[in-house]
């Protein structure tokens, strides 16, 4: 894929490869990790903006940037009352952000019953004026969404000139339904006819797990850039992979993880978080299922260390 800067607003990425907001897994470190590796932005998990307006100890942890990421500072929220997404947009927790990401497209059943991710595809006039609302706090905004609810409601289009028309200063779409969760062939198609409707940038996401998927997604869609989400999360050098980034120590990158995971968050969660992530790594890898038992066997962030010393990522 051809990389160029992606222009949002009066802001400017380094490229057009993005790391995905990941619930669970975009935390400061790995985020900064992607970003060494050649990711142009990336966001942090989605956090709650009720949480954010009530001053939530758990979703302010999930907004530390640490000094290994120098991008554009992006935040995903989720919510569904414009008032507390306009609130949390101008909350002294997202003062350090320039970009604020609004997540319409999460398919988790909590979150769509409660009628916020993409549940909000089934109601484009509550979901412009949310988009509306955030524009206010003077922020810039994106929206990440799907093509639809299911395959007898694909909204893309009009939903997307909708969020342009509110304000929306870049789009991210999944090309997948919401029912499909985060399986099944990308609509390239409904992206492409995205991207002929919107002036803003339109970033593809779905289905990137190299960078044949990434040429793939840009050939047939036309889109700016593509956002990459699970791959980063089973490698996180795919984007080195994408971007030409040569002679990466992936060894060597995973033990800093660790390291930095453990500064940061505290030995429980750095444990557990770090059994959870060389499980990831080793997808494909002989003996995998191997290293997984012993990985969850792992009571301390220095046994997992000593497995991760004899493990090869390449």
């Amino acid at each position: 894929m051809q990389l160029k800067e992606i222009k949002i607003g009066n802001l400017h990425t380094k490229n057009n490869v993005f790391c995905a907001p990941l619930a669970g897994y975009t935390n400061s470190v790995f985020r900064g990790i992607c970003w060494g590796l050649g990711a142009g932005l990336a966001f942090t998990e989605m956090v709650s903006a009720k949480g954010l307006c009530f001053g939530s100890e758990k979703t302010e942890q999930l907004l530390h940037v640490g000094n290994e990421y120098g991008g554009i500072k992006a935040c995903q929220i989720f919510g569904k009352e414009p008032y507390y997404m306009r609130k949390a947009c101008e909350s002294e927790a997202l003062a350090p952000f320039e970009l604020i990401d609004i997540n319409m497209g999460c398919p988790v059943p909590k979150i769509y019953k409660n009628g916020e991710g993409s549940a909000l595809l089934n109601d484009l006039p509550l979901a412009a004026k949310i988009v509306s609302e955030c524009k206010k706090s003077g922020k810039l905004i994106s929206v990440k969404f799907r093509t639809g609810v299911d395959e007898n409601s694909i909204v893309a289009v009009d939903f997307a000139r909708a969020l342009q028309d509110s304000g929306a200063d870049m789009l991210c779409l999944h090309g997948r339904t919401r029912d499909k969760m985060y399986s099944g062939q990308v609509d390239f198609s409904q992206i492409e006819k995205v991207k002929n409707a919107v002036r803003v940038p339109l970033i593809a996401n779905g289905g990137v797990f190299c960078r044949a998927d990434a040429d793939e997604l840009m050939r047939k869609t036309g889109a700016d850039g593509v956002a990459v989400a699970r791959g980063a999360m089973y490698a996180p050098w795919i984007f080195a992979e994408i971007t030409g980034l040569e002679n990466v120590d992936k060894q060597a990158i995973v033990r800093g993880q660790l390291k930095k995971t453990r500064e940061l968050y505290g030995e429980r969660f750095a444990c557990v978080f770090m059994r959870k992530m060389v499980g990831f790594y080793l997808k494909g890898k002989p003996n995998a299922a191997e290293y997984r038992e012993k990985l969850f066997k792992c009571e301390s962030c220095d046994e997992v260390e000593k497995i991760i010393d004899t493990l090869n990522f390449q």
